[in-house]
């Protein structure tokens, strides 16, 4: 069995991604063809010609007047994923028709169903609206991940590592040391994990974005939707500093982290991941500290969870490993993609 959820929305790529030419990316398995009509909109259909499974992707194909000529015999694909055209003769086969992707374009991500396109409902995709709101400014990127796409949901669900993996850019003492609180949503289908540092260092990461210094409140509250989308709100306030009754909070600095965890196969992930604030909004260069120091952060979660996958791989059937407090969030999440992987039995 597969352990990749089917019948569910993934983040194929940021829409600045895609534009006026042939765009591909594997996700849970299936090479998809992207690109931007010449309305604007995106089209995502099979990256495999229906005659000999040629990647349209690759050249010499290419787009004439938003129609797909594929580059090893010629076969042409409108925006429907219908042929339009077979050298060499004027019939066109009824069958001649590429897959389509249900695709929904929001919040700077590209969103595309794998699996059954009659339930795809596009209501369900998790919302991270502050990605492209103009309160926020918005870094981002997307790391190519040598490792199942589980091992990145148990990364994030359990911030401890931070003071360890992450030593000297967000990671101090008190997050490893601060217990967590966990909740989860069943209907909704989502998991909560909190961590409220009362008086904690400033790591180099937001001293320097946002000029705090010294000693700091720090809130990190985690939202994971399964399968892909992970927001963790984070606070960051000098001590004592609490929002107000209403629910604003002048004192504070706000930076929401987003990560869409996308399967590239069973054994590989798109890791795409977007720091958005709310402070500092035209400074160009805390813009690059962040956009910098993210990325290192990412890079070092890859390199570890690289070897994880090798580790995995290599070890012998049944082995156990031991799981204690900090990863309740993780557990809830990991029984979360077992049932929206399990087939659906009659």
């Amino acid at each position: 069995m597969s352990a990749i959820p089917r019948d569910q929305w993934y983040v194929a790529a940021y829409g600045s991604e895609i534009g006026a030419d042939l765009f591909s990316r594997t996700v849970c398995g299936e090479p998809i063809l992207f690109w931007r009509t010449r309305d604007g909109s995106v089209t995502a259909m099979a990256d495999r010609c229906v005659h000999r499974r040629f990647p349209l992707s690759q050249a010499p194909s290419r787009l004439v007047d938003d129609q797909v000529v594929c580059g090893y015999h010629g076969f042409t694909y409108g925006v429907d994923g219908k042929c339009v055209a077979v050298p060499g003769q004027t019939r066109v086969p009824r069958t001649a028709r590429l897959t389509r992707y249900p695709l929904v374009e929001q919040d700077s991500f590209v969103w595309v169903f794998i699996g059954d396109p009659e339930k795809a409902d596009a209501a369900t995709i998790p919302r991270a609206p502050y990605l492209d709101s103009p309160g926020y400014t918005t870094v981002a990127g997307m790391e190519p991940l040598k490792a199942r796409y589980s091992l990145l949901v148990d990364n994030l669900l359990d911030l401890s590592h931070e003071t360890y993996l992450h030593g000297g850019y967000i990671g101090t003492p008190e997050v490893a040391e601060t217990p967590i609180t966990t909740e989860v949503d069943e209907e909704a289908g989502t998991v909560y994990v909190s961590r409220h540092m009362a008086d904690a260092a400033c790591p180099p990461f937001y001293a320097k974005s946002t000029g705090l210094e010294g000693r700091i409140t720090r809130w990190q509250d985690i939202e994971y939707t399964p399968p892909c989308l992970y927001k963790l709100h984070s606070r960051i306030a000098p001590v004592g500093s609490v929002p107000n009754p209403d629910g604003s909070d002048p004192d504070a600095f706000h930076v929401e982290v987003v990560y869409a965890i996308t399967p590239e196969t069973e054994h590989s992930t798109h890791d795409f991941w977007a720091v958005a604030r709310d402070f500092a909004l035209d400074d160009e260069g805390v813009s690059a500290f962040l956009a910098e120091n993210n990325r290192t952060v990412v890079l070092q979660d890859v390199e570890a969870l690289d070897v994880l996958e090798r580790v995995i791989a290599a070890e012998p059937a049944g082995y156990q490993e031991l799981s204690v407090n900090i990863d309740t969030g993780g557990l809830a999440a990991r029984r979360m993609l077992q049932r929206l992987a399990a087939p659906v039995t009659s």
